[in-house]
């Protein structure tokens, strides 16, 4: 069995009203793309693989880095998967019950993590040329792999063809809205979840009001105040508190998946 990174999953789009918490869509592989191995997948490449998945009526594993393993890094499952004239289009769902998938879903949300692969046997293929793509006249020789066995689908950290994508992931405002959906139901969300909440709001909070005083700077001309914290005093470090941005939206993004 061998494994094939697929491409630098860039997110396409932060938020699709398709899709239901835990889920994203990406392409595990993308056609026509000569890899870092030389090897290019065909169109069709997938197509008895797919079909004898449905046939069988298991789903096809979600892993992390390929992990077999563990199963912690079965974080998972492919909803659907199809090709289209890109390549080898998955609807993947992650359990959010479990720790390791839960992160995997920040990571993808953070773009942290952007890239997919997928584990598979040669069924058929063979070695082939075509011209090169720089206008040189000149031909390159790669390897077809027509016809593939896929055993799993993983999101991985680095891939080897470039071109593959996350496309959508469900977005924080959507899990938002559904907290407040609930709020108004009734329905009562725990008291630690709570102040997850509330401590994410106020260092969002505290991340907008630094950006609105350098907009103002930027506005009036004068220069941002570039005290480091530790020259400053108590009260100084009390009026200007130190402010990561990406560490608050990650405590919202915690928070409000802690609480759906």
């Amino acid at each position: 069995m061998l494994t094939k990174n697929c491409a630098p999953v860039r997110v396409k789009a932060g938020t699709d009203d398709g899709l239901e918490d835990g889920e994203f869509t990406a392409y595990a592989s993308v056609f026509g793309n000569k890899d870092s191995y030389g090897d290019i997948v065909m169109p069709g490449a997938f197509a008895d693989t797919l079909a004898d998945w449905a046939k069988s009526g298991d789903p096809i594993p979600l892993l992390f880095g390929h992990n077999m393993s563990d199963p912690d890094y079965n974080i998972g499952h492919i909803l659907s998967a199809e090709e289209d004239e890109i390549g080898l289009k998955v609807h993947a769902k992650l359990d959010l019950e479990g720790p390791k998938a839960l992160q995997v879903y920040r990571l993808i949300k953070g773009r942290r993590v952007s890239q997919m692969s997928f584990a598979y046997d040669v069924l058929g293929g063979g070695y082939a040329e075509r011209e090169k793509a720089d206008d040189s006249g000149e031909t390159e020789g790669y390897y077809e792999l027509r016809k593939l066995k896929l055993y799993e689908v993983s999101v991985v950290p680095i891939g080897a063809n470039q071109e593959t994508d996350i496309l959508a992931v469900k977005s924080i405002p959507a899990l938002a809205d559904r907290i407040v959906e609930d709020a108004k139901a009734g329905r009562v969300i725990s008291a630690k979840n709570e102040s997850e909440l509330r401590t994410a709001h106020e260092s969002i909070g505290r991340v907008l009001s630094v950006l609105d005083s350098t907009d103002e700077e930027k506005a009036s001309g004068k220069p941002a105040d570039t005290a480091r914290p530790e020259d400053q005093g108590p009260a100084e470090k009390q009026a200007n508190p130190s402010v990561n941005p990406l560490a608050a939206l990650e405590a919202l993004a915690l928070a409000i998946e802690l609480s759906a």
